[in-house]
């Protein structure tokens, strides 16, 4: 199998996998932290990913998500466990890959820390200090890339910070690495404006800019380090025209606009959105918006927007990503 960066070259799109949280919930697992089910219900996580990989997706995402020491503390669990489980994580997607007989990509999943940075709110009272954020990201790194991922996902970021800090750290190591942070609508009220920014205040721009003025890596440009940017998840919640596959689109054409604006080179856009919006059933049971079918029907005005990486996130399904590749197959692209 060639590397992912080899990979990434040819202009055929590559589909991801979809929501893994929201899969271990329909098998009836519910955990204070999903990476603990690397332990305790490891053929779940397989199947999972076994079955992301029989509906078409060319590549999977390890289960460490909140795999950090810092979300296994606030999970009452023992934060010494991180490397341990994303060891595991790796073993069990590597399961299925081999189960399959196919040539599946392997990204390790890096997200966000539970709260602000330092750099964000401005000092330790109320922020997570800069060098606990560098130290637990370095230890989830170190642990996927001894385990041999095929490359970094740092995804659902809230802080553009926090994703330099983590592209700084995963470089070291010589893998690919994709970025994606999580964006609203907001709107510039002077001028009526509509604009994506993340809960902490970021935009696709700022992305750019803060990768590459070296704040977080000694003066190196760290979008150099970069092979693939987007978004992922989705914040908003009163929207409906601003999440789901639209927000796929319109976030996508802001990240394609921002790159050119800067004349970025041969980077590769990737965009795995929600589901739409989560809803609540008469049970209390939580379900999302936007079906297969509905999401599908958006990949033709996605692709021509840029994005090359598709895949979905909370709520979407191994149906959602067997439309995704029946669709992208009859394309031809």
């Amino acid at each position: 199998m060639i590397s992912i960066s080899e990979r990434i070259k040819d202009p055929r799109p590559l589909i991801y996998d979809g929501g893994f949280g929201s899969q271990l919930f329909a098998r009836g697992i519910e955990l204070p932290n999903s990476c603990v089910a690397n332990e305790l219900h490891p053929e779940a996580v397989v199947d999972v990913h076994s079955d992301y990989i029989n509906s078409g997706a060319d590549a999977i995402g390890t289960n460490t998500f909140v795999g950090s020491s810092l979300h296994l503390k606030m999970a009452g669990k023992n934060e010494d466990d991180s490397c341990y489980l994303a060891r595991l994580a790796v073993k069990h997607a590597k399961t299925a890959v081999e189960r399959s007989e196919k040539e599946i990509y392997i990204g390790g999943s890096i997200g966000p820390s539970p709260g602000a940075i330092e750099a964000d709110s401005g000092d330790t009272t109320f922020g997570i200090p800069n060098k606990k954020v560098r130290d637990t990201h370095e230890k989830m790194a170190s642990a996927l890339a001894e385990s041999e991922i095929d490359f970094f996902c740092i995804e659902t970021m809230f802080s553009a910070k926090e994703a330099a800090i983590a592209v700084d750290v995963a470089r070291k190591f010589g893998l690919p690495i994709a970025v994606n942070l999580t964006y609203k609508f907001t709107q510039d009220q002077s001028t009526g404006k509509r604009i994506y920014k993340t809960d902490w205040g970021y935009s696709a721009a700022d992305l750019l800019r803060i990768l590459s003025n070296g704040e977080f890596s000694g003066g190196d440009n760290l979008l150099n380090h970069v092979s693939l940017l987007g978004l992922n998840c989705g914040a908003e919640s009163r929207r409906q025209e601003h999440t789901g596959m639209p927000y796929a689109v319109n976030g996508t054409k802001e990240l394609k606009k921002a790159l050119e604006e800067i004349k970025a080179q041969g980077k590769r856009i990737m965009a795995y959105p929600n589901a739409g919006m989560p809803r609540l059933d008469e049970n209390m049971k939580t379900y999302y918006t936007q079906t297969p079918r509905e999401m599908a029907n958006h990949l033709p005005e996605l692709l021509d927007e840029g994005a090359y990486f598709i895949g979905g996130c909370c709520g979407t399904t191994p149906a959602h990503i067997k439309a995704f590749r029946r669709v992208l197959d009859s394309l031809k692209v």
